[in-house]
């Protein structure tokens, strides 16, 4: 049996998975290993800076998957396009320049970026116009924003799981329309 996940897993590397099932199989790694909600400022290496894996928020599940998948680093990619187009961006937390330890981490800045950089689609309630490796984003009480990748698993009931950190670190679970719907977006395929 071990041989054969050791040569399921050669073959993984041999034969990439498409680039959704890479993206949501990214994201599940995260489960179990990123335990702790973190959104304490962190000075970080650039580029490819990170968070230590243990702790987090709901964007470095993101960031994670997508450096994991795609090889698409968040934190340059959202960094240079900030600084090409900073009127483009939120100014939440009035800040006069791009700030590279921070504005990768950030649910609005994501939004934008994605606006600009994937296909944003339609906010909906039904289901089936969610795939997995779409990216969401919603609305927590007390106007938190949050963002978590649609799952190739499906809840008893059709809707699929998500994974996200909303506060117990990494999790895949049923809660795709908990919160109000704030955005809906598909990466291109060369994103």
């Amino acid at each position: 049996m071990i041989r054969l996940v050791v040569c399921l897993l050669l073959l993984g590397s041999v034969w990439p998975l498409h680039a959704t099932e890479s993206l949501v199989a990214a994201a599940r790694q995260q489960v179990g290993v990123t335990l702790t909600y973190d959104p304490a400022y962190v000075t970080l290496a650039y580029p490819g800076g990170d968070v230590p894996p243990e702790r987090g928020v709901c964007t470095d599940v993101v960031i994670r998957a997508l450096r994991v998948s795609r090889g698409l680093d968040l934190q340059k990619a959202l960094h240079e396009d900030m600084k090409a187009n900073f009127s483009a961006y939120p100014k939440n937390w009035g800040l006069s320049r791009p700030d590279k330890n921070i504005d990768h981490r950030r649910v609005p800045n994501l939004q934008t970026y994605f606006k600009r950089h994937a296909k944003s689609l339609p906010v909906t309630q039904k289901a089936a116009d969610y795939l997995p490796g779409d990216l969401v984003t919603s609305m927590l009480p007390g106007n938190l924003p949050h963002i978590m990748i649609v799952s190739d698993k499906l809840a008893s009931d059709g809707t699929p799981l998500v994974i996200h950190n909303i506060g117990r670190g990494a999790q895949e679970e049923d809660c795709l329309f908990r919160y109000p719907l704030t955005g809906h977006y598909r990466l291109k395929s060369d994103s």
